[in-house]
């Protein structure tokens, strides 16, 4: 690294930036009051109302006395204020967030293993009292699939409670609030003490209840611990295991009926939905609900194929991760893209759990809500404190590197998202104190298929209560960036520094081809590729960087991204 990093200033060539913006783009996010309620932030214009041929004719670039950049417009005379953050963060791109983010673009999907020692979860009182770990539940929610909230008051109808944190109950036909225990006359094989397979809930319902929430009550029976699998991690697998079989499951709807004396429902759904890009966005799984498929015979062998080619990986051993739910526990999940079952229980005992269902919606708000009103300038506190302390035998602090990194970035021209990533992709080591994290002491303590588990998730779950998964992910997949680039980049180990050498033993060393061809199929993963090399450049001693000051409007400009 250059003693003095070039730090690109962010208004420099703004005028040659916006001209080559697409006109019509910009033009429709125009923010002044003729186009937006000023109390609401709506549109006051039908996008057949711009007149066509639209082009800028002007630009105006930020002067002492205003923050904003101007454009005048033909044919019509309009002229339109932008701040440069909001630009920046704004710009045209090609995302992994582009589209609907319920796919799988910006979850991390997982297996039993990978969960080891790191669990959602969180205190009830520490939920309802702390804004920053509610954020940090509601982010696992959406990131993981499920969150774990514990000491939850042992009463009837609490689970109604826990669904009002965040959202809004949902009533079906089994009520606002429903018991799983054994039913002298079940409607549902939940009702009994039978051994349930993993599944999803009201797969023939339309649309189907996307969150679920289970409070236990009472659990003193033998038998009847929980598992979770993510059915979305299952679908990855079985489309690169079995790109046939994928194909067939996620064109081919199928019925899943429910009937009672009161009810009748149905909804025909492929087990496995994608959107447009092909992204896996639902599963429905419930042989308990499955109806008779009415296909071509021709074409029933093959969706049979498929279907137990999936059934069978959903039950493949290291998936499912298994638990024991204790009086108190509150287990909230994804009901579109985690399966959940039960072992078999005997009637020694009782077991009672209340239920209740939601929407994604709801935490989602919570969660954009949270991010809003809590601004990121506590970080420059742990840059001025934490960050003073050596950077893991290099010669510069942890704050100096991590400066350096979001200073190379940003010279690199690298969009916003991605300068926040590397600027904080080292959070995770100013310590358990410092970030409020909930691992051990040991940065290296826990190391899984994709390397050191703590500084890098650690960091990225603290990140959560700010940031969405654009900023997030680099930085929990920046230490399996390392593995990664050591196993297919002839000569890149040679590089590294020898502390980052001695680390990367730490972390299990470089990635097996099969983990690397994995771990390039992850979203995000190109971009904990540039923040890993951004890392490994950073460590000149006595360079000049920006304050952390420099970052901030910059970071704030993503918090409503």
């Amino acid at each position: 690294m250059a003693a003095q990093p070039a730090v690109v200033p962010a208004t420099r060539h703004l005028s040659a930036r916006i001209r080559a913006l697409p006109a019509a783009w910009l033009r429709d996010n125009c923010p002044c009051p003729e186009c937006r309620d000023p109390r609401t932030g709506q549109k006051l214009f039908q996008i057949t109302d711009l007149p066509r041929g639209l082009a800028v004719e002007e630009v105006v670039e930020p002067g002492p006395d205003s923050p904003c950049v101007e454009v005048g417009w033909a044919p019509d005379g309009h002229r339109s204020r932008f701040t440069v953050g909001w630009l920046d963060a704004h710009r045209p791109a090609d995302s992994p967030l582009t589209g609907d983010r319920r796919t799988e673009t910006g979850k991390e999907l997982w297996s039993a293993a990978d969960l080891a020692g790191r669990l959602p979860e969180a205190a009830w009182d520490d939920y309802l009292a702390a804004p920053a770990r509610r954020a940090r539940v509601l982010d696992a929610l959406q990131r993981l699939g499920f969150a774990l909230l514990r000491g939850v008051p042992v009463r009837e109808g609490q689970v109604l409670a826990v669904a009002e944190t965040f959202g809004h109950v949902r009533q079906t036909n089994y009520g606002r609030l429903f018991d799983v225990r054994v039913e002298p006359d079940p409607n549902n094989l939940a009702f009994t003490s039978a051994r349930i397979t993993p599944h999803t809930d009201n797969p023939y319902r339309d649309p189907v209840p996307t969150v679920q929430l289970l409070h236990c009550l009472e659990n003193s029976a033998s038998g009847g611990d929980s598992g979770l699998v993510d059915g979305f991690q299952a679908a990855a697998l079985l489309r690169a295991e079995d790109p046939e079989a994928f194909a067939v499951l996620t064109g081919t709807p199928v019925p899943f009926v429910f009937r009672d004396d009161r009810t009748e429902l149905r909804a025909d759904r492929p087990l496995i939905e994608v959107d447009a890009r092909g992204r896996i966005r639902e599963v429905r799984f419930n042989n308990r609900s499955f109806g008779t498929v009415r296909l071509p015979a021709a074409e029933l062998d093959a969706f049979y194929a498929a279907y137990r080619a999936f059934g069978e990986l959903l039950l493949r051993p290291g998936l499912q991760l298994d638990f024991r739910l204790a009086p108190g526990d509150c287990l909230v999940f994804d009901n579109t893209r985690l399966l959940h079952a039960r072992t078999a229980f005997a009637q020694d005992g009782s077991r009672h759990l209340q239920g209740a269902y939601a929407d994604l919606d709801g935490p989602a708000s919570c969660l954009a809500v949270l991010r809003r009103a809590d601004s990121p300038a506590p970080l420059a506190e742990l840059f001025d404190g934490a960050g003073a302390a050596e950077y893991l035998g290099e010669e510069v602090t942890m704050a100096a590197h991590m400066l350096q990194a979001g200073a190379l970035a940003e010279a690199a021209g690298a969009p916003p998202h991605l300068v926040a990533a590397a600027l904080l992709h080292d959070v995770g080591h100013f310590g358990e104190h410092a970030t409020g994290a909930e691992a051990g002491a040991d940065a290296n303590a826990d190391v899984t298929e994709y390397g050191d588990t703590r500084h890098s998730h650690t960091g990225a779950d603290f990140l959560a209560r700010w940031f969405g998964p654009e900023v997030t992910e680099p930085v929990r997949l920046h230490v399996a960036a390392k593995r990664y680039l050591c196993t297919v980049e002839p000569g890149y180990r040679e590089g590294l520094s020898a502390a980052s050498e001695h680390t990367l033993r730490l972390q299990g060393g470089p990635m097996t081809d099969a983990q690397a061809a994995a771990f390039a199929r992850r979203p995000y993963a190109a971009d904990a590729v540039a923040v890993r090399r951004w890392d490994e450049q950073a460590k000149e001693p006595g360079a000049a960087t920006p304050e952390f000051g420099h970052f901030l409007p910059l970071l704030t400009s993503l918090l409503d991204g």
